[in-house]
Formats: structure tokens, C-alpha cells, sequence
């Protein structure tokens, strides 16, 4: 007589097996529903009141370009958004791991620190690709 066996997850790996699977979500729903066609995922308020694009116009679009595997696109669409996605990315996988040893990921302590350290970057970048100079920059 043999022992069925199963193979479940350590309980702490399921908060970041759910948030995977939201992102999962989200980025099917930016595969069906293109950003890059005007109005397919409403209008910008930020963009609507001012006539200014906000620090995050164009992420959308950039996290569709990343996912369809068009880098410079991305980076067009909002380099900032590029950025962002390589650092959830990594700490993603880093949460993953620790969770499966049982463990928080080391970066957790500095969270207070670190969210509103990347909020001033990203305001900084949205000041920032107004400029002439880095034109570019905008969506």
C-alpha cells in the first residue's frame, strides 16, 4: 500500500503567491486591452486639468512595452516606469525566497524609507522631463 503525498507551500509563502498572481492579473488585462489606443484605459486626470503629463503618464504604456518585450518603447513611454518594474521585480523574487525560508525579505525593514524615497524621484522625474533638455523623457 502506498501513501499518497502532497506537496503544499509553506504558509508564508502564500501573501506573495497572491500579490504574484494580482500582477499576473494585471499584466493579462495590459495584454488585452492595449494603453498605447487613446482612451482605452481612461484619460489622465492630472493630464486633463493641466494639459501637463503627471510624473506617471505613460507607465501603462511602458509596462504593456516591457511585457511584449520592447524595451526602448518602454523607456519612451516613461523610463521611470522601467525602473520601477526592474525594482519590483527584484523584490518580488527576493520576497519569494524569503518567504519560502521561512523569512522576511531583508528590504522590508526599510520600507518607511525607501516608499517615500521613491515618490520624490518620481515627482523629481516629472519635474524633470518638462525640461527642454530632457524632453525626451516625456510620454
Amino acid at each position: 500500500m502506498s501513501v499518497a503525498t502532497r506537496s503544499v507551500a509553506p504558509a508564508g509563502v502564500r501573501a506573495p503567491l497572491l500579490v504574484g498572481a494580482g500582477g499576473a492579473a494585471l499584466a493579462a488585462a495590459l495584454l488585452l486591452r492595449d494603453p498605447h489606443q487613446p482612451g482605452s484605459w481612461g484619460v489622465c486626470p492630472f493630464l486633463l486639468v493641466t494639459g501637463v503629463p503627471c510624473p506617471a503618464c505613460g507607465g501603462l504604456r511602458a509596462t504593456q512595452d516591457l511585457l511584449t518585450g520592447h524595451l526602448a518603447a518602454a523607456l519612451s513611454s516613461n523610463a521611470y516606469a522601467v525602473g520601477t518594474a526592474f525594482l519590483v521585480a527584484v523584490a518580488y523574487v527576493s520576497w519569494l525566497a524569503a518567504a519560502a525560508r521561512g523569512r522576511r525579505p531583508a528590504w522590508a525593514a526599510r520600507l518607511s524609507v525607501a516608499g517615500p524615497v521613491w515618490a520624490l524621484g518620481l515627482l523629481a522625474f516629472g519635474v524633470l522631463r518638462m525640461l527642454p533638455a530632457l524632453s525626451v523623457l516625456r510620454p
